[in-house]
């Protein structure tokens, strides 16, 4: 499904372009054309890949999706794969975004995902200053969006997790309280999973040899990689903590497993005590 696909040049919109007028735009000095497109279908992705002269592997991969997060360098051009993960009701949802660009394009495909990039264009839109950095400035605020909205969901385990935790010193279900401990921590797995294959790959972007696309917006990516930084440490202390508890918690129930057998041999010696002079009496 096409959502949208918008021209612009020297860091301002100048049309919503028909796919099939695309090339009218991309040959313009300045100019770039932004498209974005939500599980879209193999025709779709063959259109693009005719308008754009996308690389076949990298095509080939958003067409199956499930890949890893990483960025391929195709001659002078990026693809991009990033995980987009959002809470549900119980689960993670994760789904997906590939990122093609070029110096004077960006196809962003969405899939198993329901939250768009609406407020990105938006942003964009709102700095043309920025804009007219090209193609790469809007590949920096779509890497952006999608790692920040990591956070909130990084806040909703660690809220998971207290709640856990005060039900194992409550002493409330503990064999409940075991299972949520390991759901939480594969909750964290695969964030995990999105995050740290995202950072190695975001060392490409700033510092060093740098595709000559990003060049100029090294600081920008820079920024995108440190809170992918903090984003590991949280997960990395969050996981020792759900380890933590999963021990306190079968160290309570083998606590209150041997109050019950001490109670139990106390009754029994109780018991057996009248039985004994019984015995003797009779």
């Amino acid at each position: 499904m096409l959502i949208n696909c918008v021209a612009y040049q020297d860091g301002k919109k100048v049309a919503d372009v028909p796919v099939g007028q695309i090339h009218l735009f991309i040959n313009e000095p300045g100019c770039f054309v932004w498209v974005a497109l939500r599980d879209p279908d193999g025709a779709e992705l063959e259109a693009m890949q005719a308008e754009f002269g996308l690389h076949d592997l990298a095509v080939e991969d958003a067409h199956q999706g499930h890949q890893r997060p990483k960025i391929d360098e195709y001659g002078q051009s990026l693809f991009v794969v990033l995980h987009m993960i959002e809470n549900g009701s119980e689960e993670l949802s994760v789904g997906e975004v590939c990122i093609f660009v070029g110096s004077n394009y960006v196809l962003s495909v969405r899939q198993r995902a329901k939250q768009g990039f609406v407020e990105v264009r938006k942003r964009c839109e709102e700095e043309p200053e920025l804009l007219r950095h090209g193609s790469a400035y809007v590949l920096y605020a779509l890497m952006d969006a999608v790692v920040d909205r990591y956070f909130p969901v990084l806040d909703a385990i660690s809220t998971e997790l207290e709640g856990v935790e005060e039900r194992i010193f409550a002493k409330q279900t503990e064999r409940a309280s075991i299972e949520a401990l390991y759901s939480i921590k594969q909750k964290l797995m695969i964030l995990r999973h999105a995050t740290e294959p995202l950072l190695e790959a975001m060392n490409r972007l700033h510092g060093g040899r740098v595709p000559q696309l990003c060049a100029s917006l090294q600081d920008y990516f820079r920024d995108v990689s440190d809170h992918l930084v903090r984003l590991n440490q949280s997960i990395d202390s969050l996981r020792d903590m759900v380890t933590t508890a999963i021990s306190v918690s079968l160290s309570l129930i083998t606590l209150q497993e041997n109050e019950v057998t001490k109670r139990l041999a106390a009754y029994a010696a109780l018991v057996a005590v009248p039985t004994l002079i019984a015995g003797f009496t009779a």
